[in-house]
C-alpha cells in the first residue's frame, strides 16, 4: 500500500464477466481478443501481485453519476464502465506478450459524496500509479478528472509540472462552491494548483460555445486556460491544433488527457448527458490524441460521461472503446508487436 493513502471505501473488486466475447482461437496469439488476455488486479491486496512487464494498461472503473446530477444533467453514466469494458472485450490483441491488461475494479462511491468518490479514486489512481500501471480511467460522471488528476498528481514528485489535456464541449470551470460536481473539476484543480503556488496547464479542445456561459469563458480566460472550439478546430485543420498540442507539450513534464464523450457529435455519440450535433468527428479525437501519445510523457487517461441508457446500438461505448485501443497501439510502438510473441 502507498503510504498514508486512505482506505478505498466504496470500492469494489474487479468483475470479469464484463471480459467475454467471440472466441476465434485459444492460441497463436495473433488470433486472440482482449478479454482472453485481460487479468483481474484487487485492488485492496496490500501486497498486489503484478507480472514484470515492458508496459501495462490499468482500467478503473468511476461507477458513479451523483456529480451529474448535481450539475443537473441526465444521469447514467454510472453504467459506462460496463459498457465500455463489454466493447473492449473484442478488440484485437495486436501487442506481444511483454505488454499486460489488468482490471482494477470500480469505484462505486457507494454511501458518499462526490468529493468522497473524487477522493476514493484519487486513492485508487495513486495506489494504480504506484505500481507502475497505466491508469485508463472509465467513466461515470466528469467529476472523476478531479479524482484521477489528484491521484496522479501524488504520485509524481513535487517538482514536476503536470498538464492537462481535455477533449471536451465544456470547460467544468463551474466553481464547486455549492459541492462537486461533473462540471467543477477544472475549477477543483485550479484551486488546488493556486493552493501550492503552481501553474494551471490546462488545454481543452473541441469547446461549445452554445454549451459555455460568457462567464465560464471569462474564467477561462483569467486563469489562463488554452481551448479551441470545435467549429475552429474545422477551420483550422489538424496540423495547426497538432502544433498547439505541441508547445503545450514541451512547457510540462507529464500529461494526463480526459476525453468527455459529449466532445463527439451525437451522430456518433448519442448516449451522453449532453449531446452535441455539432461536436467532433471521433477520428478526429482519435488522430489528435495518437499525435500526443506519440511525443512521450503521457501518464493517464481517462473516458468520460458515457451513458448507456441514452445510447444507440452502443456508439458511445464503442467510440471510448476505439479511444482506448487507440491509445494501447500507440504506446505499444514496433518491436512490442504481436510477431514478437
Amino acid at each position: 500500500m502507498v503510504a498514508n493513502q486512505p482506505p478505498l471505501n466504496g470500492y469494489r473488486a474487479p468483475d470479469m464477466t464484463h471480459w467475454s466475447g467471440r472466441i476465434d482461437a485459444q492460441e497463436p496469439r495473433a488470433a486472440l481478443r482482449w478479454h482472453q488476455v485481460v487479468a483481474p488486479l484487487d485492488l485492496q491486496e496490500p501486497e498486489p501481485s503484478i507480472p514484470r512487464h515492458r508496459r501495462a494498461f490499468c482500467f478503473l472503473g468511476y461507477r458513479y453519476d451523483e456529480g451529474v446530477s448535481r450539475n443537473l444533467g441526465r444521469p447514467g453514466a454510472a453504467e459506462g464502465p460496463a459498457a465500455i469494458r463489454q466493447k473492449m472485450a473484442n478488440l484485437p490483441v495486436a501487442f506481444s506478450s511483454a505488454v499486460q491488461l489488468l482490471d482494477a475494479g470500480d469505484i462505486t462511491g457507494a454511501g458518499g459524496s462526490v468529493e468522497e468518490a473524487q477522493e476514493t479514486l484519487a486513492a485508487a489512481v495513486q495506489k494504480v500509479a504506484g505500481l507502475g500501471l497505466f491508469p485508463v480511467i472509465l467513466g461515470g460522471g466528469h467529476d472523476l478528472t478531479f479524482g484521477h488528476y489528484l491521484g496522479i498528481r501524488r504520485s509524481l514528485s513535487e517538482e514536476a509540472r503536470l498538464g492537462v489535456v481535455s477533449f471536451d464541449a465544456h470547460f467544468d470551470l463551474r466553481a464547486a462552491d455549492a459541492g462537486a460536481s461533473s462540471g467543477t473539476s477544472f475549477w477543483q484543480i485550479a484551486r488546488e494548483r493556486e493552493e501550492v503556488g503552481q501553474p494551471f496547464d490546462y488545454l481543452c479542445l473541441g469547446i461549445q460555445p452554445s454549451a459555455n456561459t460568457v462567464a465560464l469563458f471569462s474564467r477561462a480566460r483569467e486563469l489562463g486556460v488554452e481551448h479551441v472550439t470545435a467549429e475552429e478546430m474545422a477551420g483550422r485543420g489538424l496540423d495547426e491544433v497538432k502544433a498547439m498540442l505541441d508547445r503545450f507539450h514541451r512547457r510540462v513534464d507529464s500529461v494526463m488527457v480526459t476525453v468527455d464523450a459529449d466532445v463527439v457529435s451525437s451522430a456518433f455519440a448519442p448516449g451522453v448527458s449532453a449531446p452535441q450535433p455539432l461536436g467532433l468527428d471521433p477520428e478526429t479525437v482519435v488522430r489528435l490524441l495518437k499525435h500526443l501519445l506519440a511525443q512521450g510523457g503521457t501518464v493517464s487517461l481517462d473516458v468520460a460521461e458515457v451513458s448507456p441508457r441514452f445510447d444507440r446500438d452502443d456508439k458511445t461505448a464503442r467510440v471510448a472503446a476505439l479511444v482506448i485501443h487507440a491509445l494501447v497501439d500507440t504506446l505499444t510502438p514496433e518491436g512490442e508487436g504481436i510477431l514478437e510473441g
